[in-house]
């Protein structure tokens, strides 16, 4: 794959490296001073000089190498005079340019920030001082629920019993699941909601930052015994563009304007123009310059006589229709009709054109980057699989699961009832009692259990119409049914797993920060207290949570996540890879369940040394997660459990049929790791015996030097990396990477932010010089839209904003087939042929008007004037003209079935230099025969010349356009009788032009078919050849 990339290899041997080192210290002794630039370098500045491919030990040994050959460069460098002359000019005028533009495009400096509550009477301040406030208060903002938060803030105070509240984040990172937000405790606890304004308090928040999954910051009350400290997170924010999905918030902002999150992560929309324009406009230069150089010809020709630059000008505007100045006109009309056809297509309802100006790049297109959320899966998560290691459950055998939890609840509650009687206490079994086999039915049991308790869903109870409260936490009636509850979570994989539970018998009924219920299938209300929640995060791959049983004062961990964590974790076994393997491979998103039982002494043990990790100050994160690895050993494994994220509707072949197009395809989105390249398989977007590189982790230079090589020597593999790896490569081997991932059939990033995503489409485009598209359909999704050579938005469950953002805007992912399959290939083919059709009305016409003139001894002499000129452009040619914009090669269901034909335009065949000089060819062969031709038939007098050259003109290009269709429309028929009718009409009007007497005689109308004949005949007969002898690929689809 990857064998043909210069990998810059080293430059010289160890000798040459070592005179370099010893000019370097000769030059700078051992107290000069070095260059200030490299001063603050990073420690692997030196690799900028080292080869990619290089094994482990080369790149240990070798550093000192290439250590010192940056610096032995700044001391290369010219100076004085012959600096300035070999460049040193440029250098400064580019420095003064540099610092005018750091002048005009000054931006202020983000810098940490102090918000006070209330009115503090003191006026020193700890830290900056704030720049949000009016006069009087800071800004507090009162927020209801469904309403969309205007700004960053932190989270005070909810109507929420519980301190909490939910969020949906879809317009900030694409996920549509609710987020859980915590109020800041002591705010939370005051009495009342006027307290906020009496207290002395304050909130610190760090500088604004691009990453809206982190927050640092603190909460401070001074005017309590002793001072309240809060340590602030993300948990405790609110950011801009969100909106309140549970209760009421009330918090302080931090951010506004373009400090915020959201409008950080939001990049400038820029101007699209289309490739075929700027091919366009290459041509229209070389016609100017062949205009200016017909122009000095002729001016030579006549020897310079007399003010020949006068001459020169009237050339100039003789010759002037070489400019096709009407061809913008009839491209943006054109366009304008691509659109309408597009919109009024009944197999892609609903499809909206926002854009008049690049309808033809849906026909270039050369990679393709897709949103994963929303864009090719419906993010609804349906519970497929539960395997115990011995015995597998489908979805058919799900009444098989039921029917176990339904008698073991029963068992143990005849058991409790028996036990009571004898008045003897439930005890947890001692861990030293002798480890029996348990049946299917206990396993089952505790599997199904343990999925009902380790999660971080919450049911939520809709509120009844009609009741208000009058204070700030008047109890709303709520209605704890079971059609009334729904859950939320932070992942929909959490939501399907708890509703896999409630359907087999053991329902979520309520939970708080503190405890959950759960019901069993007899109705009995189990209830369980949360000691402590480890959360998901990306680098330990895996959650927990320690729950204590109310009625048993049992104390169990419970803990999933994802295979590659969890293997090492739980008891040795035989069956978990192989059946991760299988689930994997039928698109199946994975998770293993494992438990471990403890004891009080255990939990206290551990207890006391977590809390004692979370007061550090220093390596908090790394002592927190080693205290909780000594819980995760010899766990036992419960279950393996398979998630099927539903795709879009016929997802899987528009891939393909993207694919056999020579589309290469990308998908960047925001979830995890495992979750991405799970639907990247069950889409087939990467193919099942396919193999996937998953790119390690990395945080520095070094590191990524070593993967890079190692993803090197991978061949034809489908490439997976996280969005911090991609930021560290891009940072020092960008080139690199990026021929790498372009030659792989399929690349995934995953972790993605929304400039990132934005960030490689860019470096697609600077890299590859191709076309890009982008797809997506939530609000972080909108600056990779805008930074693609074209962007398609989906309207869907995240709401319009990509939709609105983008140019075109379609309601299903399944519709971009027939959109660039049909529209944007046919669309890119006609205005390849109406644009040089134009340019060949112009040609052909000005070849006439020099073979006049230099029949004339180069006399700047108008062949036609007045209305003839104008007329010749207009009503006499511009119907046949732009009803080519009709014109299709194959019909739209044979480019469906075809997609390979649409790899042809992407080589830019269809308008090339090539084409464009067998137009000029055309044009002043036919220039030729129809001027040479009037002049040797004409009568004695002139005005013969121009009735007989202009018919002719005008026929001769009526049967052009009908050599260049290739697909008959009704409209074109009608246009070239109305365009001739226009003609033959206007010929009673223009005397002073034609004379009418001859026009109407028998000898005009043979001249002028004779000359028509000769001037298109050979074209005709050398379409029929080619088509013969070099058929194009589509006609041997047609025939």
């Amino acid at each position: 794959m990857a064998d043909q990339i210069p990998l810059y290899p080293v430059r010289g041997a160890a000798a040459v490296a070592s005179r370099k080192r010893a000019a370097y210290y000769s030059a700078a002794g051992p107290g000069a001073e070095r260059p200030g630039r490299f001063q603050l370098e990073d420690e692997s500045a030196h690799l900028d000089e080292m080869p990619l491919m290089m094994s482990e030990e080369g790149f240990e040994n070798d550093e000192s190498d290439y250590h010192t050959l940056p610096r032995a460069r700044i001391l290369q460098r010219k100076r004085g005079l012959e600096w300035f002359v070999c460049g040193g000019w440029k250098f400064l005028c580019t420095s003064c340019c540099d610092w005018l533009i750091n002048i005009c495009q000054r931006k202020r400096e983000l810098k940490a920030r102090t918000v006070w509550l209330g009115y503090p009477e003191k006026c020193e301040e700890k830290h900056p001082r704030n720049s949000i406030k009016n006069q009087k208060y800071n800004v507090f903002t009162f927020i209801p629920g469904n309403q969309r938060i205007p700004s960053d803030m932190v989270f005070l105070r909810t109507s929420e019993k519980a301190g909490s509240c939910f969020i949906r984040t879809d317009q900030l990172d694409g996920e549509t699941d609710w987020k859980l937000k915590v109020a800041v405790s002591c705010t939370q606890r005051l009495p009342a909601l006027g307290d906020l304004f009496s207290i002395n308090a304050y909130v610190y928040a760090q500088k604004p930052q691009l990453d809206i999954h982190s927050f640092e910051g603190t909460f401070t009350r001074e005017d309590s015994d002793p001072p309240v400290h809060e340590s602030l997170s993300i948990e405790n924010t609110l950011w801009a563009s969100t909106i309140v999905a549970s209760g009421t918030v009330i918090g302080v902002v931090i951010y506004t304007g373009k400090e915020t999150r959201s409008v950080m992560n939001t990049s400038n929309p820029k101007n699209k123009v289309g490739l075929l324009d700027l091919e366009l406009n290459q041509l229209t230069k070389a016609l100017f310059l062949a205009l200016v150089a017909l122009s000095l010809v002729m001016v030579t020709l006549q020897g310079f006589v007399g003010p020949w630059y006068r001459n020169l000008f009237r050339f100039l505007l003789l010759f002037s229709y070489i400019i096709p100045i009407s061809l913008r006109v009839n491209l943006d009309m054109g366009k304008a009709a691509y659109g309408w056809m597009i919109m009024r297509d009944e197999n892609i309802p609903g499809t909206v054109v926002r854009t008049s100006t690049i309808p033809e790049e849906l026909g270039r297109l050369v990679y393709l980057l897709t949103d994963k959320t929303g864009t090719l899966t419906q993010n609804e998560m349906i519970f497929k699989r539960l395997h115990l290691g011995t015995v597998s459950y489908g979805t058919d055998t799900m009444d098989e699961i039921q029917s176990h939890v339904m008698n073991s609840y029963s068992q143990m509650y005849s058991q409790a009832s028996g036990n009571n009687a004898n008045s003897t206490p439930p005890r947890k079994a001692q861990s030293s009692a002798p480890k029996v086999r348990k049946s299917v039915s206990s396993r089952v049991h505790e599997a199904v259990k343990a999925i009902a308790l380790c999660h971080n869903v919450t049911p939520v109870y809709e509120a009844r119409a009609g009741v208000t409260g009058e204070t700030e936490y008047a109890e709303v009636d709520q209605d704890f049914s079971d059609e009334n509850r729904t859950y939320q979570a932070s992942s929909p994989d959490e939501v399907a797993l708890v509703q896999w539970t409630e359907s087999v018998g053991l329902t979520l009924v309520n939970r708080d920060l503190t405890s959950m219920q759960l019901r069993t299938p007899g109705g009995q209300i189990l209830t369980y207290c949360i000691l402590q929640m480890f959360p998901f995060t990306s680098e330990s791959k895996r959650m927990g949570v320690i729950v204590r049983d109310e009625a048993t004062a049992e104390i169990t961990f419970y803990m999933k996540g994802a295979d590659v964590a969890m293997s090492t974790i739980v008891q040795y076994n035989d069956w978990l890879e192989e059946e991760c393997g299988n689930m994997a491979r039928e698109g199946l998103r994975t998770l293993v369940v494992a438990k471990r039982a403890l004891t009080e002494e255990q939990y206290q043990d551990f207890e006391s040394r977590y809390s004692q990790a979370k007061l550090s100050v220093h390596d908090r994160m790394l002592k927190v997660a080693a205290v909780v690895e000594s819980l995760e050993r010899e766990m036992e494994l419960l279950c393996l459990t398979g998630v099927e994220d539903q795709l879009q509707a016929d997802v899987r072949p528009t891939l393909e049929m993207l694919r056999n197009a020579g589309i290469k395809i990308w998908m960047l989105t925001g979830d995890k790791l495992e979750t991405a390249t799970c639907i990247a398989k069950s889409s087939h977007l990467v193919s099942r015996t396919q193999d996937i590189h998953t790119f390690r982790p990395v945080t520095s230079r070094g590191e990524a030097h070593l993967e890079l090589n190692a993803f090197r020597r991978k061949h034809d593999c489908a490439l997976v990396i996280s969005g911090d790896s991609l930021e560290v490569c891009l940072r020092y081997y960008e080139h690199e990477l990026a021929e790498l991932a372009c030659q792989c059939p399929a690349v995934v990033c995953c972790r993605c932010s929304p400039t990132q995503k934005a960030r490689i489409v860019k470096l697609l485009q600077q890299r590859t010089g191709k076309r890009t598209c982008a797809i997506g359909d939530g609000g972080n999704d909108v600056s990779m839209i805008q930074a693609a050579d074209c962007g398609i938005g989906i309207e869907g469950k995240e709401g319009k904003q990509a939709s609105l953002a983008a140019d075109f805007s379609i309601t299903q992912f399944k519709h971009i087939g027939r959109l660039l399959m049909v529209h944007g290939r046919s669309s890119y083919k006609r205005s390849a042929a109406l644009g040089q059709f134009v340019m060949h009305r112009g040609l052909i016409i000005s070849t006439m008007q020099a073979v006049f003139s230099s029949v004339f001894y180069f006399a700047s002499v108008p062949l036609y004037q007045g209305f003839l000129m104008v007329g010749y452009a207009t009503i006499y040619t511009m119907f046949p003209v732009f009803s080519l914009v009709l014109d299709q090669d194959v019909k739209p269901e044979m480019a469906m079935l075809y997609p390979e034909l649409y790899k042809d335009l992407t080589k830019g065949r269809s308008l090339s230099f090539k084409t464009f000089l067998v137009w000029v060819l055309i044009s002043i062969y036919q220039g030729g025969i129809l001027m040479y031709g009037a002049l040797l038939l004409f009568e004695s007098e002139f005005v013969h010349v121009v009735a007989i050259s202009f018919t002719a003109l005008i026929l001769t290009e009526l049967l052009m356009v009908a050599l260049t269709v290739r697909t008959w429309h009704w409209l074109m028929v009608v246009a070239e009788f109305l365009s001739l009718g226009c003609y033959i009409a206007s010929l009673a009007f223009l005397n002073e032009y034609f004379d009418v007497a001859f026009i109407t005689t028998v000898t005009f109308l043979w001249k002028v078919s004779a000359i028509t004949v000769v001037s298109c005949l050979p074209l005709y007969v050398l379409k029929y050849l080619k088509r013969k002898l070099s058929p194009p690929s589509y006609s041997k689809l047609t025939s």
